[in-house]
């Protein structure tokens, strides 16, 4: 199959919320529970390091565009492609559409 140029590529995406719980030992774990899913429009991905000295870490960011959904939150992660974006902002760009600030740290 091929994409000619300045086709839209849209795919869908699993909508989940993290769940912290404490561990019988004292730690944490976090699972994730579906909420629902939904069709992104994705923008190329940018990848940046955070922290300092030993302690630097790859994140890589990328903006969405989603249909309006009040599920899409802050601190909610859409998976697809085999990996987890956390959403970082949402912001209304017009009527029925939400742009995303997705994160994925590594």
């Amino acid at each position: 199959m091929s994409l000619s140029r300045g086709a839209v590529v849209r795919l869908l995406a699993g909508l989940f919320q993290p769940v912290e719980a404490e561990t019988p030992y004292g730690g944490r774990s976090v699972s994730f529970e579906a909420v629902g899913s939904a069709w992104l429009k994705c923008g190329a991905r940018r990848r940046t390091e955070r922290g300092e000295g030993d302690q630097r870490r790859a994140v890589e960011t990328m903006a969405a565009e989603a249909r309006a959904d009040v599920r899409l939150m802050i601190g909610r992660v859409l998976r697809f492609g085999g990996a987890d974006w956390r959403i970082v902002s949402v912001e209304d760009v017009r009527p029925g559409r939400a742009k995303l600030d997705l994160e994925r740290v590594r």
